[in-house]
């Protein structure tokens, strides 16, 4: 297990292996869940995508929760076909939306239109019937250090991150990215009542240990921003 003097603000659990991490978040995701329901009326759930979720994803999906009071949605998209092999909707329908969860009301951010750009206005107004803040959101990080699909080689990257940026997500064109993505913005996803970040392999312990080695360069390595603000880790080698 790594040896890290690990930052208030980080809460880690780590694991000898990705089924038993998946396993943890699950529980842990189904637990605050719980918990918003029980208040509520409704809860509300954004979720990454990638291979490494697959196996919390079909563990969550069996929860015992009332499914039907809770939306999700996705945490960013690349601008591609539902049915594309790099649809982060497709995953989830594949992988999650399955079982009991398939009674969870989908939100999803890609739209009819051809480019972001343009489907970005459809995408905000879908996201509005979601019930803010976010009671759980679920991040991935890649090796550069980006989240969501805020990426430090985007464009707009500076609007994304500005706290008074009005818009819940944004088209993103990363110079590095093959398709143009939409992502929640920071506006959107500060204020997740909580937060989880889920990495598996050894190269990412590495990304992280760089992130932590210099907090304030948020636009370097936007993930910096959820280390500071406060999360949970969820690793596996």
């Amino acid at each position: 297990m790594p040896d890290i003097d690990w930052p208030a603000t980080v809460q880690p659990v780590l694991g000898e292996s990705a089924d038993e991490i998946a396993g943890q978040l699950a529980d842990a995701v189904a637990g605050q869940l719980e918990q918003a329901l029980a208040t509520r009326e409704r809860a509300s759930l954004a979720l990454s995508g990638g291979s490494t979720p697959k196996p919390f994803f079909e563990k969550l999906r069996d929860k015992p929760l009332d499914w039907s009071r809770v939306d999700v949605t996705l945490a960013d998209e690349r601008w591609v076909p539902l049915e594309s092999s790099d649809s982060n909707e497709r995953l989830l329908r594949e992988h999650f939306l399955q079982g009991g969860a398939v009674e969870a009301r989908f939100i999803g951010m890609k739209q009819e239109h051809e480019s972001a750009n343009a489907g970005q206005p459809l995408a905000e107004q879908a996201l509005s019937a979601l019930a803010w803040p976010l009671d759980v959101l679920v991040l991935g990080m890649g090796n550069d250090g980006h989240t969501a699909s805020l990426f430090p080689d985007a464009p707009e990257i500076d609007r994304a991150l500005d706290p008074s940026q009005p818009d819940r997500c944004m088209a993103l064109h990363p110079a590095s990215q093959p398709q143009a993505r939409l992502s929640l913005t920071r506006r959107a996803l500060e204020n997740a009542g909580w937060v989880a970040l889920h990495l598996k392999g050894e190269d990412k312990m590495d990304t992280l240990r760089a992130a932590m080695d210099d907090m304030k360069s948020v636009r370097e390595m936007p993930i910096r921003l959820f280390l500071g603000l406060g999360l949970n880790l969820f690793w596996s080698p």
